[in-house]
């Protein structure tokens, strides 16, 4: 089975594109979900993510207050760091296990930070595009969050230029809403083409 890599900068496109592969009937991984799923209640990742972080870090009901430790590792690089070594080798299997049980000629793992943390292997890399600009408008109007928060965020990934290198297939999401469906359309076929071996 081909294994794409589906990536892109916050703020670029990477769900609605996700939504129009599964659309097609492609399979997509969702790292986001998987990040989730690892860390409810009763988890082993959530348990340490208290004892490294503190209570502070629950919401009333006992869940993670992703919001509240959000705001702590994107201050604090080694905080970060703590986080993501208790979370990647579990969304990492957990993203496994999903793979393994697909029954499709390729699939998508949607992994915002493939580049930064290389923490899957794929046959190849989607990017999807747009520019800085729109990042930080887009994910301002869908987070309401400010400007400056979202440029912290976009500062702890790969810049635009390293990500554009290392596609192996890009869409442009730059444009209107209505181009999205033709480039998704066209990499389908391509990725069935490539795994059409017969």
């Amino acid at each position: 089975m081909l294994v794409v890599g589906l990536t892109g900068g916050i703020g670029c496109g990477k769900s609605r594109v996700s939504s129009l592969f599964q659309a097609l009937g492609a399979p997509v991984i969702d790292a986001d979900q998987a990040a989730r799923e690892v860390v409810e209640p009763g988890q082993p990742a959530l348990h340490e993510i208290v004892a490294h972080f503190g209570k502070e870090v629950l919401l009333p009901s006992g869940a993670l207050d992703r919001g509240r430790l959000r705001g702590i590792v994107f201050r604090d690089p080694p905080a970060r760091q703590a986080l993501e070594q208790i979370l990647h080798p579990r969304i990492r299997e957990r993203m496994q296990q999903q793979l393994a049980e697909c029954q499709a000629p390729y699939a998508l793992l949607s992994i915002p930070l493939l580049l930064e943390t290389r923490q899957q292997a794929v046959d190849r890399i989607l990017v999807v595009d747009c520019l800085p600009a729109q990042q930080i408008e887009r994910t301002c109007r869908r987070d309401g969050v400010d400007p400056e928060q979202v440029r912290r965020i976009m500062a702890t990934q790969v810049d635009r230029e390293t990500r554009l290198a290392a596609a192996d297939d890009l869409i442009d999401n730059s444009g209107p809403a209505e181009a999205l469906p033709p480039q998704v359309e066209a990499l389908h076929g391509k990725y069935l083409k490539m795994t059409d071996r017969n």
